[in-house]
């Protein structure tokens, strides 16, 4: 069905902003349009996700209506999107949206992780958003089974085990659809990109500013592709390879996850094993952790496995800032296999970590299996599966077969655009050497496919996630960016130190 064509008067534009309520866009109806954003002190049980002892204060939350489908953007069937604002400091001159990644990681929280960001708050407002499907933005749900494809350890080759995982990822595909009706297909991105734009006409703003990390880079890239004549200064941090699909995006990351374990956890646990007994160096400490993980597949924690264990150290090799407490939770684990009386604070340690909401794993799952096609088979999987294992990428490279859940989905997926960067403003991708997540491979080749991009490499450097973080040299390039418009050449800066851990 074609678009239908809102009535009503272009704007004017005064100094960046757009003056009155009248639509920024042909294709907005007026009626979503002309709404107003309701600012009101957000509550903390208006967010999601919010780490404990975060202060909120001078945070606002608003919602707005959202077409539930831009292609049917006339039929007035609506969703909610729930959004927040960090008033900038002095006048405002722009509005930068944040994405905390995901896809599907509610953002509405996330403005006040920039409130050190004293250059940036002085000229811009930051706004947070819980993206449609997630947060306290209208839910998805795939019925609480997506945890299905973390139980059973794709190392065990039986092949009965082998049969038994995809038997899990293709229920929870089954599970995901079905629960998700006709909202599910409804995910994606080409939505979700439309629901920023009429945001950016709320705000008032011929422009937006962004800054993405994760899964957020993805975001950026189509808005500005699909945008960008309104495309102010994105920052892509972290990046997706979002010249591709998101399947070979994530074939990366068993290389990416291995390397940050090999190279940078495993060798700084090993320099403190006075105080870990764990190694005295990285091989050491990686024998100690394979030892301990195959007591946990033959004594689990109240049901927590060695799968459940290489999930909690996933997650936590995505800053350095908590490797002391993974090798806590690593010298925990090893002493409840001996000690029974350490089992239930060793399993508590183990299920805090990578714990996501029900309506987060919905958004992931119906953004990835929704758009763009998954290639594969049964068989093509298992064989995957051995070659990563085989190459010793054994933190992550089994889960291959975990991650299946798109070879089940019986629904078309939407075509993905060509992702070349033609007609787009200078955009700034920020990248670390070890990122595990989005392995820098894949940023690399983004940035060459992506014209008019710039990438600032962070050197001896492996966290996810880097602007706004600690590193003054990586902020002053990245503020300059956002704030003066200086546009930075391809360029190094070096990490930060790794952390040194309590006595």
């Amino acid at each position: 069905m074609k678009r239908l064509l809102a009535v009503g008067l272009l704007p004017v534009i005064v100094g960046g902003l757009l003056s009155g309520a009248t639509t920024a866009s042909a294709s907005v109806p007026a009626h979503y349009a002309d709404q107003k954003l309701d600012w009101h002190p957000c509550a903390a049980e208006e967010l999601i996700t919010l780490p404990p002892g975060t202060d909120i204060s001078g945070l606002e939350c608003a919602t707005f209506r959202t077409p539930r489908d831009w292609d049917r953007a006339g039929e007035r069937q609506d969703l909610t999107i729930a959004v927040s604002r960090l008033k900038s400091t002095g006048p405002s001159t722009a509005s930068l949206l944040t994405n905390p990644g995901g896809p599907g990681g509610p953002g509405r929280w996330f403005p006040v992780t920039f409130r050190g960001q004293e250059k940036l708050r002085e000229h811009q407002d930051i706004i947070g958003i819980d993206v449609r499907g997630t947060g306290k933005s209208t839910n998805v749900t795939c019925r609480g089974t997506a945890d299905l494809i973390q139980q059973l350890d794709p190392r065990d080759r039986d092949p009965r085990n082998l049969n038994q995982i995809l038997a899990n990822a293709e229920h929870v595909a089954r599970s995901c659809q079905s629960a998700g009706g006709e909202l599910g297909p409804l995910i994606t991105t080409h939505q979700t990109i439309r629901d920023f734009d009429l945001l950016r006409t709320l705000l008032g703003r011929e422009k937006i500013n962004w800054v993405g990390y994760s899964g957020g880079t993805w975001l950026g890239a189509h808005y500005a592709q699909q945008f960008p004549q309104r495309t102010g200064r994105f920052v892509l941090d972290s990046a997706t390879e979002f010249t591709t699909d998101w399947q070979k995006t994530f074939d990366r990351q068993p290389v990416g996850f291995e390397r940050r374990w090999r190279q940078d956890f495993l060798p700084w646990m090993a320099r403190y094993d006075a105080k870990y007994h764990f190694g005295t160096n990285g091989e050491e400490v990686r024998q100690s952790y394979e030892r301990v993980r195959y007591a946990l597949s033959r004594n689990p924690l109240n049901g927590s496995g060695p799968m459940e264990l290489d999930t909690a150290i996933i997650y936590m090799l995505y800053k350095k800032a908590t490797f002391p407490a993974l090798a806590d939770l690593l010298v925990k684990i090893r002493d409840a296999m001996e000690n029974p009386a350490a089992r239930a604070e060793a399993k508590a340690a183990v299920d805090a970590a990578g714990d996501h909401p029900d309506a987060q794993d919905a958004t992931f799952w119906n953004t990835l299996c929704g758009e763009g096609r998954f290639i594969g088979t049964r068989e093509s999987l298992i064989r995957a599966s051995q070659r990563n294992l085989d190459r010793g990428l054994l933190l992550a490279g089994g889960g291959t077969l975990n991650a299946s859940v798109c070879l089940f989905w019986d629904k078309e997926p939407r075509p993905l655009p060509k992702m070349d960067g033609k007609g787009v403003p200078p955009v700034l991708i920020v990248h670390s050497e070890h990122d595990p997540a989005t392995a820098i491979e894949g940023a690399r080749k983004a940035h060459a496919g992506f014209a008019n991009s710039r990438m600032l490499t962070v050197t001896g450097e492996g966290d996810h996630g880097l602007y706004a973080d600690g590193n003054p040299k990586l902020d002053e390039i990245v503020d300059a960016f956002l704030v003066d418009g200086v546009i930075p050449a391809d360029q190094s800066v070096p990490g930060m130190p790794l952390p040194v851990p309590a006595p």
